[in-house]
């Protein structure tokens, strides 16, 4: 069954969404923590309330924050203005189709966006990131595990099992690492995949 969200209605709740974590998630904010491992400019796909966009600025990085929620776009600008961080901007726009931005970004983040799109809408997804790729860019996507819903039946993000996302991926880019890595929400933390793949 397809997972269907309304994702402005999710962010005008009084409540943040449980993703919202007020934080990167732990697997990004070490990875971005390390020498060379981010080149610009980066493209945050997804980014919600953009706290990974928001501390890559931080550490002097060029980075556009893609949703399609206007409302979490608005939050977001609002928090780099806050923090006075000019290098980071924002847009919404429908990241499965995205436009305008060919050949730019020589990093990309994925933080939960990969497993909350219907089946149908993956392959351009990330054949769009592909687009938006510059020569050689990486692509990094946190995605959840199979079981990280425990006994849950229903609708819900993808659960990945590491063979369906190594697949998934590299049906358009080139999957260099999978490993398990946990995300985090704010009631919980689930099993997950990090992907490292390339242009």
């Amino acid at each position: 069954m397809t997972h269907k969200i309304d994702w402005d209605d999710a962010y005008r709740q009084q409540q943040a969404p449980a993703w919202n974590i007020g934080a990167p998630q732990p697997e990004y904010a070490a990875l971005i923590a390390r020498p060379d491992t981010v080149r610009d400019d980066v493209l945050d796909a997804g980014c919600g309330h953009a706290e990974l966009s928001l501390a890559l600025a931080a550490r002097g990085h060029t980075v556009v924050g893609i949703d399609l929620s206007p409302t979490a776009v608005a939050a977001a600008t609002a928090a780099a203005a806050e923090r006075g961080l000019t290098t980071a901007t924002f847009a919404a726009a429908d990241i499965t189709a995205l436009t305008g931005y060919d050949g730019r970004f020589s990093t990309i983040f994925d933080s939960g966006l990969l497993h909350a799109l219907p089946d149908e809408l993956r392959e351009n997804y990330l054949r769009a990131m592909y687009r938006a790729a510059a020569p050689d860019a990486t692509f990094y996507i946190l995605a959840f595990g199979a079981g990280a819903f425990g006994d849950h039946a229903g609708p819900g993000p993808t659960q990945f099992t590491e063979e369906q996302i190594r697949e998934t991926v590299s049906a358009v880019w080139q999957v260099d690492e999978v490993r398990p890595a946990p995300l985090f929400a704010t009631i919980e933390q689930m099993p997950g995949f990090l992907v490292t793949a390339h242009k």
